[in-house]
């Protein structure tokens, strides 16, 4: 039996050793690409041509500046924050009040609205790109990042709606009764009550928003026709012309719009997986 026992344990070790080495060579191929871009960045075009894959024998840092000066991309990174704050700060003020509203109060016509706030993720986004660029050209709002912010901002609402909703429905009513009770008011049921304890979700919401507005293309492509508003993603695409691509630019490029991200999810990827699992497991 104890030798039994003891081939179980090794089985489950081997096992165990072989899950490792199989997810540390999954997370390996996941990061090669990033790694690749950042240090193909630093080589000049002729070394990248003759070996895609291989290190740089030498530092070419004049790669950022000619990213910079070709594709205009400290114009597009102020465009993509700016459009991206104000995107992400629209969503969360409007998700946490309505989701707190959903979960909390009862009124006529709430089950309808609800519902038609989450049929908004199951229609395609890109679908609506050209009726939102009829309606806008209507009443000459293109060429405007706060309006491109709303656009996203509005894309964004029916999953943060819902993430808010599922949340704020876990809190106890006793906390808000207790609230009453002390004299508050909606104002501090809102903001003294839910807002501390929907921090979670709330930095899901923020960091999922942020990275789906960052990275977003297509809108910014038609509704921002103008070359001083373009966004990072736009920017990336003037380093192809019709005969010719300039890789090592490009490469410095792509770096300067990934980073600020991979940098955000890195110092916040525990939040993303806290608040995703945070209304199933509170209370």
């Amino acid at each position: 039996m104890n030798k039994t026992y003891g081939v179980t344990q090794i089985s489950k070790k081997i096992l165990m050793l072989l899950v490792n080495v199989l997810i540390a060579l999954l997370s390996l191929f996941c990061l090669f690409p990033v790694v690749w871009m950042i240090y193909s960045s630093l080589k000049d075009e002729p070394s990248f041509l003759r070996n895609l894959i291989g290190l740089p024998t030498s530092f070419h840092f004049s790669n950022y500046l000619s990213a910079i000066k070709t594709g205009k991309m400290d114009v597009a990174f102020v465009n993509s924050v700016l459009v991206s704050v104000t995107a992400v700060a629209a969503l969360v003020f409007i998700a946490f009040v309505a989701g707190v509203v959903f979960a909390r109060y009862q009124f006529r016509g709430k089950t309808i609205l609800y519902t038609m706030f989450l049929s908004g993720m199951l229609i395609p986004v890109h679908s609506l790109l050209i009726p939102i660029f009829v309606e806008l050209k209507l009443f000459t709002l293109n060429n405007n990042r706060f309006i491109l912010a709303l656009v996203y901002a509005a894309f964004g609402l029916p999953k943060a709606i819902f993430l808010v909703t599922s949340f704020a429905a876990t809190i106890p009513r006793e906390i808000e009764e207790a609230v009453i009770i002390d004299g508050g008011n909606t104002h501090d049921i809102f903001f003294k009550v839910f807002l501390p304890i929907s921090k979670p979700i709330l930095s899901t919401v923020i960091i999922l928003s942020f990275l789906d507005a960052w990275n977003e293309f297509p809108f910014s492509l038609v509704l921002m026709g103008k070359p001083e508003l373009k966004t990072l993603p736009i920017a990336l695409t003037y380093f192809t012309g019709q005969h010719s691509v300039q890789y090592t630019p490009m490469m410095a490029g792509l770096t300067i719009a990934t980073l600020p991200v991979v940098i955000v999810y890195f110092l916040f990827h525990k939040k993303i997986m806290e608040g995703m699992v945070a209304g199933s497991v509170k209370g």
